[in-house]
């Protein structure tokens, strides 16, 4: 078994940050430069959106192809991984053999090429999608052990790669931590050409500020979601990468504040500037809607201190005059 050693400074660290040109990873990759980390951002750059910034090394790659990943490893001590196949509802739902196929390729290469370069721990960023067939709630990090497993083919993909960190640190030594994302927003995330090719805030905002009256909702709109802002989730990962007690843990990374679709679009309404009076039009949703997704965030903020800041309404402010100056 090779030994895959922790030590407590983090910070003299060489970071590689797969997916780092993407919705979260940018912001992630922000937040590490800012606190001077040395990082370097490996990316295909497969998004419309995806763009490469200043102040890291940049590396375009397609991380299926195992030899590339492998030569890309080298000299790295962290690897955050966030490179996938993902979208919103409607994207997994028309993809899903191609999600689960080139999702399962990615996690092959990069976990093989972390253990071939010794790298020192894996920072896998998976989904609340693992919860996708919960009963329980809010749900805890223990749950996704005795919980049935996601019908949808993007959640199983991802709780597929939480398998990953397991065995490649029960076989090989690689340390690992887990992220939870649930139901991230803020700036720089576009909505899709197709409804449910992004995630619902920018869809419904797009639909909005288009003039849809009255306002198409999936379902009945009584679905409920955690949103968290961008910059806390960030944080949040990072915190993660940061601390030791983190090492072999896994993580719900979220606000606990619960909020129904419903409502949702009526702050989205309001903060668009629409004079007419709110109303919505329920539309048949897609197979794999989630009824309700509430985490336990206990653990994030007892063992490592953190805990989501942001309003949701402060958040979609900043959403809505963001997608306003792109002319949405």
């Amino acid at each position: 078994m090779l030994k895959h050693m922790v030590s407590d400074n983090v910070m003299n660290k060489k970071i590689l940050v797969t997916g780092g040109c993407g919705f979260i990873g940018s912001e992630v990759v922000k937040q590490l430069i800012k606190k001077n980390y040395e990082v370097t951002v490996a990316d295909n750059l497969s998004k419309p959106e995806s763009a490469v910034k200043e102040g890291y090394k940049f590396i375009k790659i397609d991380l299926t192809n195992k030899q590339k990943t492998e030569e890309l490893f080298k000299g790295f001590d962290i690897c955050i991984n966030l490179a996938a196949k993902i979208g919103g509802i409607g994207y997994f739902h028309k993809y899903p053999s191609w999600i689960l196929s080139e999702n399962n390729k990615l996690y092959s290469s990069t976990f093989e090429a972390a253990v071939k370069n010794k790298i020192e721990r894996m920072i896998y960023i998976s989904s609340s999608m693992v919860f996708e067939n919960t009963t329980m709630f809010p749900s805890k990090e223990e749950h996704v052990k005795t919980i049935p497993p996601p019908s949808s083919a993007y959640g199983f993909s991802k709780l597929v790669g939480e398998k990953y960190c397991e065995a490649f640190k029960e076989q090989h030594g690689l340390n690992f931590s887990i992220c939870r994302p649930f139901n991230a927003y803020g700036v720089n995330e576009a909505p899709g050409e197709e409804v449910g090719y992004a995630h619902v805030i920018p869809d419904l905002v797009k639909k909005i500020l288009s003039g849809q009256y009255p306002l198409e909702m999936l379902g009945d709109g009584q679905q409920t979601r955690c949103f968290t802002y961008i910059g806390d989730l960030a944080e949040g990962i990072i915190t993660v990468m940061e601390s030791k007690k983190a090492v072999n843990e896994d993580f719900n990374i979220s606000s606990p504040t619960e909020t129904k679709m419903i409502e949702l679009a009526q702050k989205l309404w309001t903060l668009c500037g629409v004079k007419k009076p709110f109303k919505v039009k329920f539309v048949p949703s897609f197979k794999h809607d989630i009824r309700r997704r509430i985490p336990d965030t206990t653990k994030m903020r007892n063992l490592l201190g953190w805990e989501a800041k942001t309003k949701l309404d402060d958040g979609l402010k900043e959403v809505v005059q963001w997608l306003k100056g792109r002319g949405i």
